[in-house]
């Protein structure tokens, strides 16, 4: 292998609960909720699939299901798909749903999971390139900064940068390119056999993560290095 793509959320990184995500806009905001009725409105959030990166909706809204198909081509289409989930949750104050789509973008919002960072530093210094490829409405990169990963990532293929979306292979061309990669001697990671699995169609080798919360995927990415090693991948 001379190359490792990685997808970003649930590979990566996993968001922070929606629980945590609305207690954090309402203290930002000033405001408060009852306990009981906070919960009841993390859940409600949850269920709508508004928090990026979190659970998927139960169920499209018809004003929202054109926009969802293509959410990752523009960061104008991101915003207005997760916040028009969101507005199906009635909030204390209405611009709490913007409010909400911003903080999902802060690196405050994201936890790296436990092996990420000595999976990232052991292919560097195996001199493997590595990639992030990500369907994402906005720029992560100060999300890898703020965690100390970016030093380890050698190019970013974001969706919204490009107007494309996985899994078209386009964007997994780019990533080898930019790395000097033959994607034949490339590895794909993701969570998404859907997505991420639209980097086969190139030869890329793909191997897939399951998307859980932090804790209960302490080492989930140190395969990647015995398979990086023996230059077979689960597909």
């Amino acid at each position: 292998m001379s190359a490792v793509l990685f997808d970003f959320s649930g590979t990566l990184f996993r968001i922070e609960s929606a629980e945590s995500w609305l207690r954090a806009v309402l203290d930002e905001a000033g405001l408060r909720l009852g306990e009981a009725e906070l919960l009841r409105t993390a859940q409600a959030l949850e269920s709508t699939g508004a928090l990026p990166g979190g659970a998927p909706a139960e169920r499209l809204p018809d004003a929202v299901a054109d926009i969802w198909r293509v959410r990752d081509e523009s960061a104008e289409l991101h915003r207005a798909a997760y916040t028009g989930l969101s507005r199906q949750v009635p909030l204390p104050d209405p611009r709490l749903h913007d409010a909400l789509y911003d903080r999902h973008m802060t690196p405050a919002a994201w936890t790296p999971y436990p092996d990420a960072a000595e999976v990232l530093r052991t292919l560097r210094e195996r001199g493997i390139g590595v990639g992030v490829v990500s369907n994402i409405g906005w720029d992560l990169r100060p999300v890898f900064r703020e965690h100390g990963l970016d030093a380890y990532v050698g190019t970013y293929v974001l969706s919204f940068e490009h107007g494309i979306q996985k899994p078209d292979p386009q964007l997994f061309a780019t990533a080898c390119d930019a790395l000097g990669a033959d994607p034949r001697r490339t590895l794909m990671v993701g969570d998404d056999r859907r997505a991420d699995g639209g980097a086969a169609v190139l030869g890329c080798r793909v191997h897939f993560v399951d998307h859980l919360p932090v804790s209960r995927r302490p080492d989930g990415l140190l395969p990647v290095l015995d398979l990086v090693d023996a230059g077979t991948a689960r597909k």
